[in-house]
């Protein structure tokens, strides 16, 4: 939804990397358009020269948003390591404008090391809740031990799917994550998404919608820094 909202006020190309090593289903929230995947894009990239070669290989949202999914195997993405994914974001970037690169959780695989190469800033969400709210913490304690602490001064930290009542004090948990990062941004709780598949923009609640609003303008208000691989 951060894809489609930032496609949709933008007038450049925008695209979604599913890079979910797990066999990630990110392609099953846009109405498919290609079976291919990055795995056949990285195949046959010898051939891509142009923007119409790599759009053969992605879905496109009524938000102009493209999503490069991933294989449904997930013998097949377990086996992309760090230069393939480092190999598949550098095709995106000659051709698009904005890459955003869904991950898996498993922040030592090989993959996600490769992301991390490549990323000029990382959002980190999490879930409503004091277990979901500690592994992001221990996320960013690792980053910051593993040389990447300038991707979490200009990280920007989601509270995701939070109900309308809750037995979390949220504001805790928002004050420290806006010590460490550059924006916390609360996402409400919405039965569009809940659903799983396709969701457009116009099903999300009015409230969701501007959620999703200042989650994109807090990630663009951090395009100004400057890239820790600069």
């Amino acid at each position: 939804m951060l894809g489609h909202t930032l496609a949709s006020h933008r007038g450049d190309r925008v695209i979604a990397l599913d890079a979910n090593p797990d066999a990630g289903s990110l392609a099953q929230r846009v109405r498919q358009e290609t079976t291919q995947t990055v795995t056949s894009m990285l195949e046959d990239r010898a051939l891509l020269d142009r923007y119409a070669d790599i759009r053969a290989y992605t879905s496109q949202a009524p938000t102009r948003l493209e999503v490069l999914a991933s294989d449904g195997d997930p013998r097949i993405t377990e086996g992309l390591g760090e230069h393939d994914y480092r190999s598949a974001i550098s095709i995106l970037d000659r051709h698009y404008n904005l890459i955003l690169v869904d991950t898996g959780t498993g922040i030592l695989d090989p993959a996600i090391q490769g992301v991390l190469a490549e990323a000029d800033q990382i959002v980190v969400t999490m879930p409503p809740a004091l277990d979901g709210a500690r592994v992001a913490a221990s996320t960013l304690d690792w980053l910051v031990q593993h040389g990447h602490g300038p991707l979490v001064g200009t990280a920007i930290a989601v509270i995701n799917a939070v109900p309308g009542k809750n037995l979390v004090d949220l504001d805790r948990v928002e004050a420290h994550f806006a010590q460490r990062c550059a924006s916390v941004v609360r996402i409400p709780w919405d039965p569009a998404l809940a659903a799983g598949g396709t969701t457009l923009m116009e099903d999300l609640q009015p409230g969701t919608r501007l959620a999703y609003l200042k989650l994109a303008a807090a990630v663009a208000d951090e395009f100004r820094s400057t890239s820790p691989r600069e």
